[in-house]
């Protein structure tokens, strides 16, 4: 996230401390007075106590009395109205310990209610803070000069440089290369020219260009993400609280019961008796420890929820809408897959892409290099790199010229056939090229979070009934990912007013939930009833203006609020309806006169301490899933980094199965096999059979049965079998010729075994490597 303030930091300590003793200074004071009340009363000074517990009853009743007369003001009617009510009763009739012990009781609920409402806040300051304050113009006699962004006028010609936020909506220049996730959510970086139209907000990710403005700065896309947020943030409605809710039909009821009990006994003692009895304390304790409760598990589970309002909507959520870049999604590219031109070698092509690439900033870059070093290969160190914005790097390797990037001219037929590859798999393309022509390409996507399926599986199960995917990525790519997940909807080329509107929608019909990691979301989570942001990413604007921000970067995590919050609101509705049904009974006790004020008050204590034992509860179990044990995580681990491996061999695989389809009489073909055959049996069947002897019973226990991982069982047995099958082949060929008739069988088995593999790994990594705790998206 941004760094904040500097200034900031050495005012924090002193603030949390003030924050504490205003939470709980008042409760502390009133429970300490009461006690001394007791001492005196004990000491026979009964007059001197008697005062005391009167001052506490004043000093309860006086913001009690505020906080009912400015909900009232506002139309709102809680449960605080009973209470009120019983502290004067007992001023009038002279019960001072009875009103000492309900002004303690007052104290408790509001102190804990505070305390889970403290981090309450809906500023925009990081969405704010990253708006682009001032700008670059060239003047027109050459030079460039730094003016406000408030000057900036249509038509003016500005400057952008590395890691600008281009500050208006314009046109480009000059070839750019951008960052365009936190408008449009998409996280591959584009390449703009010359007359292409950019939008505030994007980064500058290449070398700096120049943009002729086209909006000012009023009127350009980020100023518009701005004003969306603040709109929908200020329309937000106050969170009603759950014990709100109840008091609607329990507060008149209790009402009528003293008033009946006063005009049918002409006394008002009894009244005040119902009164007493009556406070709402399992409402004003038990429903805020459990909410408090729940709000500390899943804070503990790596979720912040602001605010118990939100936890409990939370747990009334019915739909969730997600944005696709960063939280289903791992947020940053991958190098998926290296294609080569006829006879050429992968690995050299990636060796040659990577050593080139070392000196780049760019996030594509990185990611080249880093798939480079994960397979071990050499990168040598270029010579006479240059960058050209829009374009890509050109530099010599081995004193050879290498060019990564844009592919120039007209591209071969394999090319073409690349090209078609991967706009069908949504993937993006770098080609690598030398002097002559293309060498090869590589595919680059941004994976599915491995724990992706399993997270929206979770969610159902803990009652989530509608999942909509919302994303400004292209229709082909979403609705492929929308697949992988198994979400019920998908909304692709959504703009950031789009997806407010959908979340409008779906919030007029049901409980909603938005989760998002960017500015271009911030909108849309300020409308929601609910807005997650994917706060570890980095996202610090949705995160401020977020109800809760995941702060572990693992979607799974909302899974686990889901159950927790739905299960501590649970407790708190029912420790509020055993606790207000023991209370009827002792109302109707004192209505009959067989229970005076102070002892249905403390009577009404031991109602409270039934129903806030009852409330901790929330501080254990309503998780559905089971932790997993660190001897087993380590085995997580081993096997998870070992799939490395299993995919280069999977890799060579369907290299070999191409050679065989397309050119089976060449003598290279059976060598190839041969090779494959040989690693399968040396490498991925030793791999898979450890895996069930050592992995698959150890994940009985977190997966709830032995039966959990028979598929996958099932699965081994047929990645031997036609292992095997490629061996009987193999065994035939003395001479090192494939012969006609056996080529569809051997296809059939080469590319079989491609099929189940991928799919059997891409399960044990959505269902099995999901559990451990570490970020399985490297891995990937």
């Amino acid at each position: 996230m941004d760094a904040e303030p500097r200034e900031c930091v050495s005012e924090r300590p002193v603030r949390r401390r003030r924050v504490q003793w205003r939470e709980w200074g008042s409760l502390t004071l009133l429970t300490a007075a009461g006690l001394a009340g007791a001492g005196l009363w004990l000491a026979g000074l009964r007059t001197a106590a008697q005062l005391v517990w009167a001052a506490v009853t004043v000093a309860a009743l006086l913001p009690a009395t505020w906080a009912t007369l400015r909900q009232l003001w506002r139309r709102q009617f809680g449960v605080d109205v009973i209470a009120v009510l019983a502290l004067v009763g007992t001023l009038l009739v002279r019960e001072y310990l009875a009103g000492a012990v309900i002004a303690v009781m007052v104290a408790t609920g509001q102190t804990l209610e505070n305390y889970a409402e403290r981090r309450a806040s809906r500023d925009l300051r990081a969405l704010l803070e990253r708006a682009p304050r001032q700008a670059r113009r060239r003047v027109p006699g050459g030079g460039i000069e730094v003016v406000p962004l408030d000057s900036v006028a249509v038509g003016d010609r500005l400057v952008v440089g590395p890691g600008d936020v281009v500050p208006v909506d314009g046109t480009v220049e000059e070839p750019a290369t951008l960052d365009e996730s936190v408008v449009t959510g998409e996280s591959q970086l584009v390449s703009r020219a010359v007359g292409e139209r950019v939008a505030s907000g994007v980064v500058n990710a290449g070398a700096g260009f120049g943009l002729r403005a086209d909006r000012s700065a009023a009127e350009s896309t980020y100023a518009g993400i701005v004003r969306l947020a603040e709109e929908a943030t200020a329309r937000k409605a106050p969170m009603v609280r759950l014990a709100d809710r109840f008091a609607a039909a329990f507060v008149p009821f209790t009402l009528l019961v003293a008033g009946v009990a006063w005009v049918l006994s002409g006394q008002f003692l009894r009244a005040v008796a119902v009164l007493v009895v009556a406070t709402p304390c399992p409402l004003l304790l038990a429903t805020p420890i459990a909410i408090v409760s729940g709000l500390s598990r899943v804070a503990r589970r790596g979720v912040l929820v602001r605010d118990g309002g939100s936890l409990e909507l939370l747990g009334r959520a019915r739909t969730l809408l997600m944005d696709k870049t960063g939280t289903l999604t791992a947020g940053r590219p991958r190098a998926a897959e290296t294609v080569v031109a006829p006879g050429g070698d992968r690995d050299e092509v990636l060796r040659l892409a990577a050593s080139v690439e070392q000196l780049s900033p760019h996030v594509l870059a990185a990611a080249l290099v880093g798939q480079a070093r994960a397979q071990g290969l050499r990168l040598a160190e270029p010579a006479e790199v240059t960058e050209e914005p829009g374009r890509g790097v050109t530099g010599r390797v081995d004193g050879r010229l290498v060019r990564v990037g844009q592919l120039a001219g007209e591209p071969p037929d394999w090319a073409q056939r690349v090209r078609e590859r991967a706009e069908l798999t949504g993937r993006s393309t770098v080609w690598v090229s030398d002097e002559r022509a293309p060498l090869g390409a590589i595919l680059l996507e941004d994976p599915v979070r491995p724990d992706a399926r399993r997270t929206v599986r979770r969610l159902r199960q803990a009652g989530l009934d509608r999942l909509v995917m919302v994303t400004g990525d292209r229709p082909r790519t979403a609705d492929q990912v929308a697949r992988i997940v198994g979400v019920d909807d998908v909304i692709a080329q959504c703009s950031p007013q789009e997806k407010v509107d959908r979340v409008k929608e779906e919030s007029g019909r049901a409980v909603t939930v938005m989760v998002g990691d960017g500015v271009n979301d911030a909108p849309a989570l300020a409308e929601a009833h609910v807005g997650v942001a994917m706060g570890a990413t980095g996202a610090t604007a949705s995160a401020d203006v977020a109800d809760a921000v995941l702060t572990v970067d693992r979607l799974d995590r909302l899974a686990d609020a889901v159950e927790i919050a739905r299960y501590a609101r649970r407790i708190a509705v029912q420790s509020a309806t055993v606790g207000m049904g023991l209370a009827v009974v002792a109302m109707v006790a004192a209505a009959a006169g067989g229970l005076p004020p102070v002892a249905g008050a403390f009577l009404q204590e031991g109602i409270d301490v039934l129903v806030i034992v009852n409330a901790l509860r929330a501080l254990r179990g309503g998780l559905r899933h089971r932790d997993v044990p660190p001897e087993t995580r380590e085995l997580l681990d081993r096997y998870a980094d070992e799939h490395g491996g299993v995919r280069d061999v999977l890799t060579r695989l369907r290299d070999t199965a191409d050679l065989v389809a397309t050119r089976p009489d060449a003598p290279e073909c059976v060598p190839a096999l041969g090779e494959v055959h040989r690693r399968l049996v040396d490498e991925v069947l030793p791999h898979e059979a450890a895996e069930e002897r050592h992995l698959y019973p150890a994940l009985a226990g977190p997966l709830g049965s032995d039966e959990a991982t028979s598929t996958m069982s099932r699965a081994h047995v047929e990645i031997g079998r036609l292992v095997d099958r490629i061996g009987g082949h193999l065994a035939q060929h003395p001479d090192g010729r494939l012969r006609r008739d056996e080529v569809p069988d051997l296809l059939a088995a080469l590319y079989g075994l491609d099929a189940v593999l991928r799919l059997h790994l891409a399960q044990e990594e959505e269902d099995y490597f999901s559990l451990n705790p570490a970020d399985d998206t490297d891995r990937r």
